[in-house]
């Protein structure tokens, strides 16, 4: 089973929000909402995704954004915004997803999530990195 097959079925059958297969081999299970997940594991230690495989209910640009300068190898994602599709091709980032939209809405249903409206024309992911891990 590949790396990415394997954060993607934990993913799925313990109903995380993020899987993380980590470059030695260690896999660890998430459950807090947004980026926060991955915000933590980077504040605690910014070389901990560096190579490692994720998968994630939720990708959009800020995540994808912060995995990528975090040097995240593959990514699988049951929903990924368009926006973060260019990010992840230009730094050669392995990715899957289940559905691909517009995209991510905010909790209510009835727009663009904030943070994605917030950076959707960013294009130095270094900024918006340092928007929420420094």
């Amino acid at each position: 089973m590949s790396n990415i097959e394997i954060v993607k079925q934990k993913l799925y059958e313990n109903n995380a929000s993020l899987v993380v297969l980590f470059k030695d081999g260690n896999c660890k299970e998430y459950y807090n909402k947004r980026v926060e997940d991955i915000v933590s594991i980077l504040k605690e230690n910014k070389n901990a995704l560096k190579d490692a495989t994720i998968a994630d209910k939720v990708i959009g640009k800020v995540a994808g954004s912060i995995l990528t300068i975090a040097g995240v190898k593959e990514i699988y994602a049951d929903t990924i915004s368009k926006l973060v599709i260019p990010i992840l091709e230009e730094n050669n980032i392995k990715y899957e997803y289940n559905k691909k939209v517009e995209f991510i809405q905010n909790n209510d249903k009835t727009g663009m999530c904030p943070m994605e409206n917030k950076f959707k024309d960013e294009n130095n992911l270094i900024n918006i990195y340092n928007n929420f891990v420094n």
